[in-house]
């Protein structure tokens, strides 16, 4: 069914709290992804001090 996505897996963003689900392009390293967005991971406080 097109356009049916409750289905696919979803993770917490640590930075902004919200819910995110899996892409297409994240396929290969999902098990790696933490930050929903760029801009979630360049403002990670632990990174940047």
């Amino acid at each position: 069914m097109k356009g049916f996505k409750s289905h696919l897996p979803t993770k917490l963003c640590p930075v902004c709290e919200r819910p995110f689900s899996w892409r297409k392009k994240w396929a290969r390293n999902w098990e790696t992804v933490i930050y929903c967005s760029e801009r979630c991971r360049r403002s990670n406080p632990e990174k940047n001090p």
